[in-house]
């Protein structure tokens, strides 16, 4: 367009300078050179000026979306989780697995403790230092708040209350359990699930809340609003809820308050 643009300012200059021949604007003349330059331009100026077609983007289809893809320790601990069938074949299985590094660091396997027809399920978030020496979750000092805190809805780990884990041995230091860790032990803690078949489970912390129900979801959702828990070895849903951990109300004794108010909408609920 530039150069068009040229050559119509030179004919003009031309035609200003009395060269004709090139340069006539009569419409009869065969050397019209000028007006057809000019009607070029005005052609390419609305060529220009048409906005570009749209182009049909197609959808991703769900294959080309990432998957996520399982370590060979998650693969193993699914296949054991898919062969146990009673509690004790997958406690078995749990304390011959050998894929978290985990156990490396443990005294003990951490299972379970209370009834297995118990229609209550409480699950933690890994043992601490007196659970990994007596192999039994939530029986130190953590353990005692809780047990007082069952008591006042009528609950017992001797009668009618089951506690687990989300991860089967401490972490070293007492330090929160890693994703690919707590991802490594879910397959079990899904077959433990289905196996006890509560009719509620009771998630004690954040870490117990995220390592069940994802990221997404946060112990404060749970509190307010109860959720319907399912995998995929469960026929139906089971009813949840959450609970502060006793350790986080031994530092922040502001939250026992609210945890009152808990206690009393688990009591409603049973």
């Amino acid at each position: 367009m530039d150069n068009l643009q040229q050559k119509l300012e030179h004919l003009k200059w031309l035609k200003s300078a009395g060269v004709e021949y090139y340069c006539s604007t009569q419409k009869d003349s065969k050397n019209s050179l000028i007006e057809q330059l000019t009607q070029n331009q005005t052609k390419t100026t609305e060529i220009l000026a048409m906005p570009e077609p749209i182009k049909k983007v197609k959808p991703t289809s769900a294959k080309a979306k990432s998957k996520h893809i399982e370590s060979p320790a998650m693969i193993t601990a699914r296949e054991l989780a898919n062969n146990a069938n009673t509690i004790d074949e997958l406690r078995k299985a749990i304390e011959n697995f050998e894929g978290c590094d985990l156990k490396k660091f443990a005294n003990k396997t951490v299972f379970s403790d209370g009834p297995q027809d118990s229609k209550i399920m409480l699950i933690g978030e890994a043992p601490g230092a007196t659970e990994d020496e007596q192999g039994v979750p939530f029986c130190g000092e953590s353990g005692l708040l809780l047990d007082k805190m069952l008591d006042v809805v009528g609950l017992s780990r001797t009668t009618n209350a089951y506690i687990a884990n989300a991860v089967f041995w401490r972490p070293p230091a007492n330090r929160r359990p890693t994703t690919e860790e707590i991802e490594i032990c879910k397959p079990f803690l899904e077959k433990h699930i289905a196996l006890i078949n509560p009719k509620l489970i009771i998630l004690v912390g954040g870490t117990a809340t995220t390592a069940l129900l994802g990221k997404k979801i946060t112990i404060a959702d749970v509190r307010q609003n109860n959720y319907d828990y399912s995998n995929q070895y469960l026929s139906d849903s089971i009813n949840t809820t959450a609970l502060f951990h006793p350790a986080y109300l031994m530092r922040q004794p502001t939250q026992k308050k609210p945890t009152w108010y808990d206690l009393l909408k688990i009591k409603e609920m049973l």
